[in-house]
């Protein structure tokens, strides 16, 4: 636990007389609350920190968790495309974060980014199988075919068996499911769907493991991750807890665009 000037200054932020007064000012929030006393005491790997909206990066590793638009590239850079690398304050590029994994161009949602090499490992590893949940807008409703077909394995169109899947129909919502899949080859979603004679029209991933994205972000928006988000990536939720969640807060996505 350490003083929140203290905290601040290690950070670079300010000198600790230019802190005060900032955050005397009510300019610094910590877990979205204004502190005015300099001298409480928080853990800084345990809290959110912003200085005028904009997050501070503290001590460690940095782990963002970025809702990535449709349209741009998983690459840290492209001469001809925008990549998700331009959503990201140069102050973070600076720190050499890169994404952990990839999604396509023209899925949105969930997409990790950071400079610590040990734990993108972690998280990429096939051995870890960590979960990945899709929302998917399909062409045509999903089947009780479908969904044994993905359960036993989907054959894809050039023979490779997929590990068993999940899929559901997101519930009053016409020709959208949850998918949640342990693995990730090229394009595997829009394959699956294509191997089961559907067709994928839009993709947002939605949680990997037990982290969801956060709903008050918008398109193009990141937040830091603290050490306990990172936990929550290594753990299994329950399918239906994630299809409520689901339910809840994405059952109108994509019906204004």
């Amino acid at each position: 636990m350490q003083r929140l000037d203290r905290i601040l200054s290690e950070a670079g932020v300010a000198s600790r007389k230019e802190l005060r007064a900032m955050i005397r000012a009510g300019r610094v929030t910590v877990d979205g609350a204004a502190v005015t006393d300099e001298s409480r005491k928080f853990d800084e790997t345990a809290v959110r920190v912003t200085v005028d909206g904009s997050p501070v990066r503290l001590r460690g590793p940095v782990l963002i968790l970025l809702h990535k638009p449709a349209g741009y590239l998983t690459a840290a850079d492209d001469p001809k495309a925008k990549t998700v690398m331009d959503l990201v304050p140069e102050a973070y590029r600076k720190l050499d974060v890169m994404p952990v994994g990839r999604l396509d161009k023209d899925t949105e949602g969930l997409l990790l980014l950071t400079n610590d090499g040990d734990l993108a490992h972690r998280i990429l590893s096939p051995r870890r199988h960590i979960p990945k949940y899709y929302l998917v807008q399909l062409a045509k409703p999903v089947v009780e075919k479908t969904v044994e077909t993905f359960e036993n394995g989907v054959v894809l169109e050039d023979g490779t068996r997929c590990l068993p899947a999940r899929v559901a129909a997101l519930p009053g919502v016409e020709n959208t499911a949850l998918v949640e899949l342990h693995e990730g080859k090229f394009h595997q979603v829009k394959r699956m769907f294509a191997a089961v004679e559907n067709h994928v029209e839009q993709l947002l991933r939605v949680q990997m493991g037990d982290l969801p994205i956060d709903v008050k972000l918008g398109k193009g928006d990141y937040l830091l991750l603290l050490h306990k988000d990172i936990e929550q990536l290594f753990k299994t939720p329950d399918f239906s807890e994630v299809l409520r969640f689901c339910a809840c807060f994405f059952c109108s996505y994509w019906i204004n665009e």
